[in-house]
């Protein structure tokens, strides 16, 4: 990676990688693993999904719960988002608030999500396609989330389309938090 930006948020970061552009297009490195051991960042990755998503949706804010909760590196290959992380460790100095990126595949950037944080976007262009590798595999059971008007983002609103299932989640104030 070419930058590691910190953030408010202890542990989450945005990475600026390295992009190479010519006449054919675009190669951007995601991912290498001596950059991430360099800089301390957990990259024993266990599944790979993406995400395919139209103009106006919100997905989040998701996260799993201990024992299989897990780090999560998200960029978006193709569109723009609004990308929200919100920490839930009780034991953060930033307990409850969040930071937002701005994610497009033009720009090439990631975002590391430590344990602990949920993770949520908002989809800016047309269609947007994002990717996440994560450290612990899928689990229903420990799959959860808090609901995105608690988070008091204000680019969020009740226009957005939204899941039925992200639509009730508990509110940030009700959650019971396991992380510390």
């Amino acid at each position: 990676m070419k930058t590691l930006r910190k953030t408010k948020i202890p542990g989450v970061y945005e990475l600026i990688n390295n992009q190479f552009n010519d006449q054919r297009g675009s190669f951007v490195k995601k991912f290498h693993e001596n950059d991430f051991e360099e800089n301390g960042l957990q990259s024993d990755f266990k599944e790979q999904y993406f995400s395919v998503s139209k103009k106006g949706v919100f997905r989040g804010f998701h996260f799993q719960t201990p024992p299989e909760d897990h780090v999560k590196l998200v960029y978006c290959v193709q569109g723009e988002v609004l990308d929200i992380v919100v920490d839930l460790r009780k034991s953060s100095p930033t307990f409850g608030l969040y930071v937002t990126f701005d994610l497009s595949a033009e720009e090439g950037n990631s975002i590391y999500i430590p344990k602990g944080c949920a993770h949520g976007f908002f989809v800016k262009s047309e269609q947007a396609i994002l990717v996440y590798n994560v450290t612990t595999v899928y689990s229903p059971i420990h799959d959860t989330g808090i609901h995105w008007s608690s988070v008091k983002v204000p680019e969020l609103n009740s226009e957005m389309i939204i899941s039925e299932r992200d639509n009730h989640f508990d509110s940030l104030e009700n959650y019971k938090s396991p992380f510390n």
